[in-house]
């Protein structure tokens, strides 16, 4: 049975209730009545049912899906505004014992270049990322007990909030690893992590299954329910995910929101973030290989989808994509983006040489950090280098009060500012950070508080004289 409370992964991701909600969804497709009564209950900004948005998501009503483009983007103004949080990929070792068929780092993959990076080598990769203006990584990792144990994890994030390189420091550190237990989640929370993130790759068991035929990973209902065992060991902000292109995308979008709306209902706190990637080249990985590829239509309106949906969760797009399909997005609800990426183990310091290929797959923006952030700023986008949140304990249920409120707006305009003053003070050249201050000028002028509004004015001026790291 069907229960969103539920802490039994086949109860929450419920098999009959998906495939009873896209026989609902095609049932309504073209029903003008029900998607227009969707979308008012949308402008609520409450967000929707699984059921509701799969119906949505499925429309063949141009004139509707348009009403639903543009309430997304509203969406997105009305929770992030224009800020667009600013991270980067670290890559610690792609050594792994699993056997996913989509993943160039499976076991038996002999081709692809194995790494792991010294503590040494970290610190040079993050004193590189530093020196590019990063502020805030995500730390990646093949699973693999004995070449990558949680110590060596919690050893590398100690690394890398140790280092203070000329004005740099990585302020946090959010972790993609591999599903684990209650005790090593609060391990990773003693850490001082941001955002446990891990994606479910795809919601259908039996394809899940065929996905992942080896290895610890290929335990479906341990993966699915890695998300709550985190909430348990005490990370209340995590981030969901699949990999568009694996199993059909409205089963998968479907199982998306049923997650989400467990964790709301079993915890009280949705997720911080939810990411959506679509299978792409790589090593010895051909995406042609599967079958349910999205074109970038689909995607679009996924985003769309998944932002009315869900209002109050950021929303990541990677450097898989390319630069027109990440301006798109960007429109629909995108929230968070990564750049001047490398997905090689290391490759930050220096090159990887193309004999020692060790990606996870191949990167479609190409772009350094400062183009993306100047490109940003010219679509009329606020890069935000902001870390704020953690720092000051707005996790969990605190963030999403705030945010569902719109409170949030009080913090994060501000730290975005200021913390893109320091970026461009730091590390811009010189056509970005004409652009940017351009920009600070005019965001500056939209705080409603004359209050807040003079102190981030006085701030802005102490870092332009060489302060740094203030935050509301």
């Amino acid at each position: 049975m069907y229960n969103p409370k539920s802490l039994k992964a086949e109860e929450f991701i419920n098999h009959e209730e998906i495939l009873d909600t896209l026989a609902y969804a095609d049932k309504h497709k073209k029903d003008e009545k029900v998607i227009s009564a969707i979308i008012e209950k949308a402008k609520l900004k409450k967000g929707l049912s699984h059921r509701e948005a799969s119906v949505l998501l499925a429309c063949e009503l141009e004139d509707k899906n348009q009403e639903i483009y543009a309430l997304a983007k509203q969406i997105k103004q009305d929770f992030y505004g224009n800020r667009i949080v600013m991270f980067a990929p670290l890559y610690l070792s792609n050594y792994c014992v699993n056997g996913c068929v989509y993943c160039p780092y499976h076991h038996t993959n002999k081709t692809i270049c194995r790494k792991k990076l010294t503590q040494d080598e970290i610190r040079a990769e993050v004193i590189a990322l530093q020196d590019m203006g990063h502020k805030r990584l995500a730390i990646e990792s093949g699973e693999d007990p004995v070449n990558n144990p949680l110590e060596y994890i919690l050893e590398s994030i100690k690394t890398i909030y140790s280092i203070k390189h000329k004005n740099g420091a990585i302020r946090r550190v959010n972790v993609n690893i591999a599903a684990t237990t209650v005790e090593n989640y609060k391990k990773l929370k003693d850490a001082g992590i941001g955002t446990y993130i891990l994606f479910q790759e795809t919601y259908h068991k039996q394809s899940y299954e065929k996905l992942h035929p080896t290895g610890p990973k290929s335990n479906y209902a341990y993966h699915t329910e890695a998300h709550d065992r985190a909430m348990q060991g005490g990370i209340d902000d995590v981030g969901l995910g699949v990999l568009f292109g694996l199993e059909l995308y409205r089963y998968e979008f479907a199982g998306l929101l049923m997650h989400a709306e467990h964790l709301e209902a079993a915890f009280g706190v949705g997720p911080h973030t939810i990411s959506v990637p679509r299978i792409c080249p790589a090593d010895d990985i051909d995406p042609s290989q599967f079958d349910n590829g999205i074109d970038e239509d689909t995607f679009a309106k996924i985003v769309a989808c998944i932002r009315v949906a869900v209002p109050y969760t950021g929303m990541i797009v990677s450097t898989r994509e390319s630069p027109k399909a990440r301006q798109r997005v960007l429109e629909l609800g995108v929230s968070q983006i990564s750049g001047g990426s490398r997905t090689s183990v290391g490759g930050y310091a220096e090159p990887e040489p193309q004999e020692e290929n060790s990606a996870q797959f191949d990167v479609s923006d190409h772009r350094s950090l400062d183009e993306v952030v100047c490109w940003l700023m010219k679509l009329g986008h606020l890069p935000s280098f902001c870390t704020a949140c953690y720092r000051e304990g707005r996790t969990g249920d605190r963030f999403m009060s705030l945010c569902k409120s719109g409170q949030i707006h009080n913090c994060c305009l501000p730290n975005a500012l200021m913390t893109l003053q320091e970026y461009l003070q730091d590390y811009a050249s010189g056509e970005t950070k004409k652009v940017g201050e351009k920009l600070i000028a005019k965001e500056l002028e939209s705080i409603p508080n004359e209050k807040v509004k003079q102190i981030v004015t006085d701030r802005l001026q102490k870092i332009s004289n060489g302060e740094r790291d203030f935050r509301f």
